[in-house]
């Protein structure tokens, strides 16, 4: 299945290179998810489009259906409205992801049968792991590409997400391509200081932060 991800692929790759946290400081130090959500497997990396969904506490029926409406390519926004505490996403879930080709999950809530999700290498970013399980709310209405908040963000459909070990960051759409390009000039500066620091130059001189420094 191929991706039609709004995003050139060659912004994607570019962005899961640089990281989640050279991203947030380039962008003006935005976008920056609670850092409880980390991945299953500290390996695990994503970049792509936010397709968001929002369910009730303990409830992942619309999670279901959101695999099914998303593009390839598109990695899943899951608010959970403060049910961090159970299980939204496990072994079966992971196995239609991967067979739609989503791009990878990010849930403000729990996840179970992580050896199974380790394994499989879909990315899966939660707020930890929760053997409670959830119900199927059938009256529960839609809010699917809506915005949504997780900790003082607030994610747009479409907007950019970025993961991996260190976290996650998510980067409006209309500022992805000016972030990803401030984050190549800051990882360049970067190489030059640790360059310069292991020829045996001081932090404190680089950077001016020396005691005499105003």
């Amino acid at each position: 299945m191929s991706s039609i991800s709004p995003f050139a692929s060659d912004l994607l790759e570019r962005a899961q290179r640089l990281g989640a946290a050279t991203l947030h400081e380039a962008a003006g130090r935005i976008g920056a998810l609670p850092s409880a959500i980390k991945p299953v497997d500290p390996r695990m990396r994503l970049a792509g489009p936010a397709f968001t969904v929002v369910v009730p506490a303990f409830d992942n029926l619309w999670i279901h259906r959101a695999i099914y409406q998303a593009r390839p390519g598109d990695i899943l926004i899951v608010g959970t409205s403060d049910g961090i505490e159970a299980g939204y996403w496990g072994d079966v879930m992971n196995a239609a992801a991967e067979q739609r080709g989503l791009g990878g999950l990010v849930i403000d809530g729990g996840v179970r049968d992580t050896a199974g999700l380790a394994e499989a290498r879909f990315p899966v970013f939660s707020n930890g792991v929760c053997i409670r399980g959830t119900i199927k709310g059938f009256d529960v209405p839609a809010r699917l590409q809506q915005p949504v908040a997780i900790g003082n963000v607030v994610i747009n459909p479409g907007d950019l997400i970025v993961g991996d070990r260190d976290g996650v960051v998510v980067l409006p759409a209309a500022r992805a391509a000016e972030a990803i390009a401030a984050g190549q000039r800051r990882e360049e500066d970067e190489m030059v200081k640790i360059a310069r620091i292991r020829a045996g130059e001081r932090t404190l001189d680089l950077y001016g932060f020396g005691e005499d420094a105003r």
